[in-house]
This record gives structure tokens, sequence and C-alpha cells, in this order.
């Protein structure tokens, strides 16, 4: 599988500050603790960790009753050792792919801090506690005709249940199998999601099960837990006493990332609470105008922290050296650090989950065959379509076509000549219909092509295939799909063969090919 590379930039939707944290860190570096691609950083951000014995035993047990008895929590118990943590939302069936780079991007980080002297471990953040259903009832996967499939599990959550909690009912194991049915190891993934998803699962404990089936090994924290809770606790109730602090300093960093031209990715209002309320098993939203705000710092374990305030307590839980995140995460820390700040929290360095396109052979050969790179895909279907037919063009008529453009060119050269020196009002007037013959020309070639690719029903689909699998619903594949349908095509074995090629180092969207 040898990775070829494309940029950050390139991609759709890459915001400005992502791209700058990426590529131009010196323009970012004020809204960051550390640069993240200078190896120092690490040892630099272990060294400001402050993290109590007592902490780091409670930490251990908590951990170790949710992960059993994984050699790594040996390692975490000792002095000075050092978490590289990131997360995601507990979705269906492991979610979209990037869950999956982002484990795999922490397993590797640790696995280099702890070669640089450093012991490390590699920590999953469960997000158990967020209530937002409609993110995690859901999956796309495709078939072995390279159709996507959505699978889902109907309802809503009128209550604001944490996800984490809700039970899985009638898991669609029927659907994916289904779907997965003529790869050769489908029946080994949905095995695999039937052992996760069994009666009794959670959204929470059915993610855990199944990641780490897939990753063995990976620790897996929830937040849920009561004795993490605890764990927390001191933290969010120094966050509420200090929410007008936390208010201020928020919208003032709100106002310098406007002004050097970067969004804010959570927009806050001026009364906006930093957490939520876990009560009676809902997770309510809270404004800091409630009667009684300011009294839920005695009770700070009922308290969930919103998505600017989690990473601050996540880190006062752990004893994080790096944080793995993707380009909305990433942006949540430009601002989260002003809460680091006030409540002196020592921010870990930030670090960019690794990102990869993953291609089949077919893809591959068709790519090459129709001189297509990874960018000609993100326009949509119909333009690819339509950069495909221009391929197909016959070379003599392609060439006679070109012959009438360039004759057409010249001919109109001339004319504009004559007339400028007779009167240049009827120059002016041919520029625009120069406009309208080149924009017939390009309607002609457009249609050529169209018939062309009509008549190569093999191209079309070629085309079709190509669109679901790389750029489907117009979605990057690794925001789309999950991860099951690639292992169902290649086998448990290409998780191994991600994690040497995802390497922490690398800035770039690798495009991989078995």
């Amino acid at each position: 599988m040898e990775p070829a590379c494309v940029r950050q930039d390139e991609l759709p939707q890459t915001s400005k500050l992502f791209a700058d944290f990426l590529y131009r860190f010196e323009r970012v570096a004020a809204f960051y603790a550390w640069p993240p691609h200078d190896p120092a950083s690490y040892a630099a951000a272990a060294v400001r960790i402050e993290y109590p014995i007592e902490r780091r035993a409670a930490l251990v047990a908590a951990l170790r009753a949710q992960n059993g008895g994984n050699p790594d929590l040996d390692t975490l118990a000792q002095p000075g050792a050092v978490a590289v943590v990131t997360g995601q939302q507990v979705g269906l069936f492991s979610g979209p792919c990037y869950a999956i780079y982002k484990a795999l991007t922490a397993i590797q980080l640790a696995r280099r801090i702890t070669s640089a002297g450093i012991p490390a471990v590699p920590i999953f953040w469960l997000a158990t506690e967020d209530h937002d259903f409609a993110e995690v009832n859901h999956c796309w996967v495709f078939d072995a005709a390279q159709r996507p499939v959505r699978l889902e599990i109907p309802g809503t959550n009128p209550e604001r249940r944490p996800v984490g909690e809700i039970p899985v009912e009638n898991p669609p194991v029927d659907g994916l199998r289904q779907a997965l049915r003529d790869f050769p190891f489908g029946e080994e993934i949905v095995a695999a999601v039937e052992d996760a998803y069994a009666p009794g699962a959670t959204f929470g404990s059915a993610f855990a099960r199944l990641l780490q089936r897939l990753l063995p090994g990976l620790l897996c924290l929830d937040p849920l837990d009561p004795a993490l809770r605890r764990l927390a606790a001191p933290l969010l109730g120094q966050a509420v006493e200090a929410a007008p602090q936390l208010a201020a300093r928020l919208a003032e960093r709100s106002r310098q990332l406007t002004a050097a031209g970067y969004h804010t990715q959570v927009h806050l209002e001026e009364h906006t609470s930093l957490v939520f309320l876990l009560e009676n098993g809902r997770r309510l939203a809270l404004d800091r105008r409630d009667a009684g705000y300011s009294a839920l710092s005695n009770r700070p374990e009922q308290l969930s922290p919103n998505a600017l305030l989690r990473p601050v307590v996540q880190d006062y839980m752990l004893p994080t050296v790096a944080y793995v995140g993707g380009p909305a995460e990433i942006a949540y820390l430009a601002q989260s650090q002003a809460i680091y700040e006030e409540l002196r929290r020592p921010m870990p360095v930030a670090v960019q989950r690794q990102s990869a396109t993953l291609l089949d052979a077919r893809s591959g050969k068709l790519m090459e065959r129709y001189g297509l790179a990874l960018p000609d895909l993100f326009r949509g279907e119909e333009p690819l379509r339509e950069r495909i037919a221009r391929t197909l063009v016959p070379a003599e008529l392609a060439a006679t076509i070109a012959d009438t453009k360039s004759e057409s060119a010249h001919a109109l050269d001339l004319l504009d000549a004559s007339l400028e020196g007779f009167d240049p009002t009827l120059a002016a007037a041919l520029a625009t219909s120069r406009r309208k013959i080149a924009w017939q020309f390009s309607k002609i070639e457009r249609k050529v092509g169209r018939e062309a690719l009509r008549r190569d029903e093999r191209a079309a689909e070629g085309a079709r295939w190509l669109n679901n699998l790389i750029y489907p619903e117009k979605h990057l594949q690794e925001r789309f799909y999950s991860i099951l349908p690639f292992l169902a095509r290649h086998g448990l074995g290409l998780i191994e063969r991600l994690s040497e090629k995802l390497t922490p180092d690398c800035r770039d969207h690798r495009v991989l090919a078995p």
C-alpha cells in the first residue's frame, strides 16, 4: 500500500484556520500552546503536567473497571506517564472512518513519545454524554457494486438523554449483512458487529466493544462512569464559579479570531453556559441567567461540559500530553485555549488526526486510465463524467474541433484588429460575440463528450464507481462511510496496514490503495 499525498487545503471545505495550523503555523501560534510539528513540544508539554498521585490512582482504577487487565494501565499507573487522547461520538457501527484514523494516530503518536523516553498510552474518549441522537443513530456503508447503503436505528431523543446510555434496539445487522454479503470478509465483519451489538448493549458500550475488537488493546474511557464524574467534579465546579471571567475571555478570543481572518467554531451568546446539567437521565441545557446557576458549583458531579470546556475537563482528568483532533476540534481548541489560560490549566500539544481516502484496485486503475487525481473528483459525479468523457472523444474528432477553434480564434483576431481601426465601439461588440462563440464551442465539446460516454457504458459505470467510493453524496469518503465495508473487502489486516502508513508526522491527506 504505497501512499500518495494531497494537501489538506486542496480538499473541499478546508477552513483557513485549519490550513494555517497545518502549513503556516506561525499565523495561528497565538491560539495554541505548542507547535505541533516540533518533536520537542511533547517533552516540553510533559514537563508542565501536574498530576497528583491520588488522581492517577483513581483514574487507573476507573479505567481498569472499564478496560479489564489492559497492560497499558500498568504503564499509566507509573508516575510521569502521559496520555495521548482522542475521541469521537459513539456512532452506529463505529461511525465514520475518521474515528478509526483518530485512534490509529493516537496509537502511533503514543509509541513515538514512548520511544523518546516518556511513557505514553493512547486513550479514546467516548463522547457518551452528548445528547444528539441524530449524529449517532446511523451510518453509511457500501455494497460490492459500490452503491451507498444507509443503515439506521429510527427514533429521536426528545428527553435529551446522553446517547451513551441509550439501549441499541434492533440494530440493523441484517441490513449490514445484506450490504456486505458479496465481500470476501463480509461474514467475519458482520460477526464482530453482532458480538458488539448483542442484546442489552447501549450505544456507548457497543461502540467501545467494536472499537476494541478492531483495535485490540486500545484504552477506552466512558465519562459517564460515576468514578470518572467524581474525578472531573473539581474542575467543573471551578468553571461554574469562574463563568463571568470565562465568558469575557471567550468573547475576546472570538474577536481575536475574527480580526485574524478566521472563523469561531462555537458561537457564544453573552449568557451561554459552558456546562449542561445531568439530571433524571437527561442532559439539560443551561443559561447563566437561570436562577440558581451559581449554586451549581455545589453539584459538580451532575455537570457535563460543552464542546469548548470538554477538552479542559478531559485534560484535568488525564495526564494529557497531546490531543488528536480533526479540523473542527482543532478549531475548537483555538477558542478553548482561553479557558485553559483562565483556569490556569496546562494545554497539551494539538495534533491533527491522519486523513485518508482508500482506493480499491478498480478505482486505482480507473484513475490511471483517465488521468485523474483525487482533487478531480471533488466536484461531483456530473463534472467527473464530463472529465472522463473528454478522454473518450476520438482523436481525429478532437483534433478537428481544436483546429476549428484555433482557426476561428485567428479569424476573430484579424477582424478585431480591423474593427479597432475602423470603430472601437464595434470592436467592443465583437468581444461580447466572441465570448458567445467560445461558449458555443464548449457546448459542442460537452455534447460530443456526453455522446462518447453514452457509447461507452463501461466508462459511465466507472464514473459512478469512482464518485460513490471517493466523494459519495459530495462528502469526503472518511467523513461518510464506516470502516466496515473496507474491512469486508480487504480483511482485518487492513487496520495494521493503515497503522503503518498513517504516521503522525504527515500533514497531508493520504491516498492509499491495497
